[in-house]
């Protein structure tokens, strides 16, 4: 027929050929290595971009890591310009010390009791926040502005309105004709007194956090429930609940990590560490205002690093099985 092209029944395609040619490899060849031409550029143009960023985690974040658990095996005060080999004796010491005990036991109070108040606050806050109110926007900025404010400044607030002599809880209790508590001198209620002020200002974070997953919640699903004859509260512990368990469980883990690595509110509000001595303070505590052991602070330090490795993995691999993604 006119217009048509007959090809010999022995040639190759054309374009089977030139596809060989501009590669310059067989298709068995390619298979072989897996990476094109095109996919090495792309990798070396993510390497381009992607390697300042590598050899700055490298340097600051796990070099420092090696380094405390190299420090952790020395017998050294800080400042000396000798430092002898400890082995493990500085981990035995600690575990096998009369204040291993109370500095775990207060880690954990501190831990548990900041992590659960805050998601569960936020939450509720949450709730009330995400309806349509009357100065939402203000109430929303008013409970997350604690969580941007500096702990130095937030500890010395709180300092202040905790004093028993002059401070203004004091001051309120009395015309009732009450006493103020010595939150400061007992050492229950000054971990009760830090745990209050570091979920104060926590709990802005979760709250916002918790709106934001809220709004993507499908309003089909909540109608469906509703049109079921599910009440409110219902509706909320059955549906809206079981899809906030991702943002539940991104928020018990940075949340957790945020709570043992606490500091600045411990060291303003009670600097001596008298009943709120975590395993960060007591790190502190020993490398700078007890007898400057460098190496047995490293120790602690590591001991923390270790929970810190412990606790996120168990999360990642426990707790994400009851998470439901949508």
């Amino acid at each position: 027929m006119a217009g048509t092209v007959e090809v010999a029944s022995g040639d190759p395609p054309r374009s089977e050929a030139t596809a060989d040619d501009r590669t310059g490899t067989s298709p068995s060849r390619r298979r072989r290595f897996g990476i094109s031409r095109r996919n090495r550029g792309d990798f070396w143009i993510f390497l381009l971009f992607a390697l300042p960023n590598i050899v700055l985690i490298l340097v600051f974040s796990y070099r420092p890591i090696l380094t405390n658990f190299y420090y952790s095996t020395l017998n050294w005060v800080l400042g000396s310009p000798i430092a002898t080999s400890a082995g493990l004796d500085n981990y035995v010491r600690f575990f096998s010390g009369d204040r291993a005990v109370e500095v775990l036991r207060t880690t954990a109070i501190f831990t548990i009791a900041t992590v659960g108040g805050s998601i569960v606050l936020g939450l509720a806050l949450a709730v009330v926040l995400s309806r349509p109110l009357r100065g939402r926007t203000f109430a929303r900025a008013s409970v997350f502005a604690p969580y941007v404010l500096s702990g130095v400044g937030i500890g010395l607030v709180w300092s202040f309105i905790f004093d028993p002599t002059i401070g203004v809880m004091a001051i309120i209790l009395r015309k009732f004709g009450a006493a103020s508590p010595q939150w400061f001198n007992d050492p229950d209620l000054t971990l009760v007194m830090v745990i209050i002020v570091f979920i104060w200002k926590n709990v802005g974070y979760c709250t916002v956090i918790y709106i934001a997953a809220m709004t993507a919640v499908p309003n089909d699903v909540l109608e469906a429930a509703s049109i079921d004859g599910a009440s409110p509260v219902r509706r909320f512990f059955s549906v809206t609940l079981p899809l906030l368990s991702p943002t539940s469980f991104f928020l018990l883990m940075t949340v957790t990590l945020a709570s043992l690595q606490a500091f600045d509110i411990l060291r303003i509000m009670n600097p001596l560490g008298r009943g709120t001595t975590t395993l960060m303070y007591e790190s502190y505590l020993q490398a700078f205002l007890a007898n400057n052991q460098a190496g047995y602070s490293a120790a602690i330090s590591s001991i923390l690093f270790i929970v810190l490795m412990v606790l996120t993995l168990v999360q990642l691999i426990f707790v994400e099985r009851r998470v439901h993604y949508t």
